[in-house]
């Protein structure tokens, strides 16, 4: 597995140097004006590549993060606590927040009430986690002045 590895990245490193060789090679005007005409040729291979790396990088992180919950209890337990107060976190954002009343608009379009909604149970979301995120520096550091 690791020399199936190295090999696949070998190939995706000379493939993104040659793209990066022929970026070079043309320059920047040339690739402006190709751009301009509807060509993205030059740098679409580079785009390409990026997006094989990204899907491997995740589909390998996906993989052994999996393979590792399953192995062990305990870590499964813990994770799945922590995505439920997540998801706790989320639904009391959700009730709490209500639609808005006001109009507003995007590019022409209104907004729903379920948008506004949403929007709002982001924000609310968001202030709970960072709330608790200043807890638990606050203890964490409260904690280690005490020790």
């Amino acid at each position: 597995m690791h020399k199936i590895l190295k090999i696949v990245a070998l190939v995706l490193s000379l493939a993104g140097i040659g793209v990066l060789v022929n970026i070079i090679v043309k320059g920047d005007e040339t690739i402006k004006a190709m751009a301009l005409d509807g060509d993205t040729s030059v740098v679409e291979p580079m785009a390409i590549i990026a997006y094989i790396t990204l899907g491997l990088v995740l589909a390998f992180v996906l993989f052994f993060i999996l393979k590792n919950l399953f192995t062990s209890g305990k870590s499964l337990k813990s994770t799945l606590i922590g995505l439920g107060a997540f998801a706790a976190v989320l639904l009391i954002a959700y009730v709490v927040s209500g639609g808005d009343t006001n109009i507003y608009k995007y590019n022409g379009l209104v907004a729903s009430e379920g948008e506004s909604t949403m929007v709002g149970a982001g924000l609310v979301a968001f202030y709970i986690l960072i709330l608790g995120a200043i807890a638990t520096m606050f203890f964490s550091g409260i904690k280690k002045l005490i020790k």
